[in-house]
């Protein structure tokens, strides 16, 4: 697309934001795994996996904004499909790093995910009405915050004498509950109460995005740094 970036065109310079952020956050992530130890590579790089993920759709929706100030739906949903169930992994991962994790909490946390997201964009491209689908995905998000916080992902982590997989447990926790919560109010206010146009909801969930993939990846890298050291 050749469109230009109007200098007035505060939602696409989110979009522009966000993916130099993700680009930088990439090559960050990859850097890093040289610092830390074996047990940590595999963690910062699904980091780096997620973060590159976003950024090349980034660009897409980018250009698609721009050229058309219409919502990049599927581009948005493609990219979630791919990164959204690489960071319930990483609980995996992370817990992984320190004791044996049974398969069991990598294949729920993955099946939860893509519950949640499929039936996300089933309502929002209008294959499902809005609120039953958003019932459905709300259950797949209550089930990954289950397993998190009372499932045995979470047994395994309470039984961790190491503070380091602790604490980023902990804030990885934040992320999924507070900081995940920030798409269903978006989409409750944009497909449900008609509240937000989609240069709003845009503005939110690119926002969301930056503190979601990148500050997510920036808490493993945290964790791992200080365990390595």
């Amino acid at each position: 697309m050749t469109d230009n970036l109007s200098s007035g065109d505060y939602v696409g310079m989110s979009f522009w934001l966000i993916s130099m952020a993700l680009v930088a956050a990439t090559a960050f992530f990859f850097v890093e795994r040289d610092r830390v130890a074996g047990k940590w590579k595999t963690s910062l790089t699904v980091s780096g996996l997620v973060t590159l993920i976003a950024a090349v759709h980034y660009f897409y929706m980018r250009d698609v904004w721009v050229a058309t100030g219409t919502s990049p739906t599927e581009f948005r949903y493609i990219d979630w499909l791919l990164t959204v169930p690489l960071l319930m992994i990483e609980f995996y991962l992370v817990l992984s790093a320190v004791t044996k994790v049974p398969a069991g909490v990598f294949w729920r946390l993955l099946i939860g995910s893509i519950v949640m997201l499929g039936f996300g964009y089933a309502g929002e491209t209008g294959m499902m009405g809005t609120t039953s689908a958003f019932v459905l995905a709300m259950a797949g998000w209550g089930f990954i915050i289950w397993e998190i916080f009372k499932g045995e992902a979470s047994q395994i982590n309470a039984g961790l004498s190491n503070a380091n997989v602790q604490g980023a447990y902990k804030a990885m926790l934040i992320c999924v509950t507070i900081g995940w919560s920030i798409y269903p109010i978006g989409y409750i206010f944009g497909y449900m109460l008609g509240g937000a146009d989609a240069g709003t909801l845009n503005v939110v969930y690119n926002l969301a995005d930056f503190v979601n993939k990148i500050g997510f990846g920036v808490i493993i890298w945290a964790a791992a740094v200080a365990d390595s050291e």
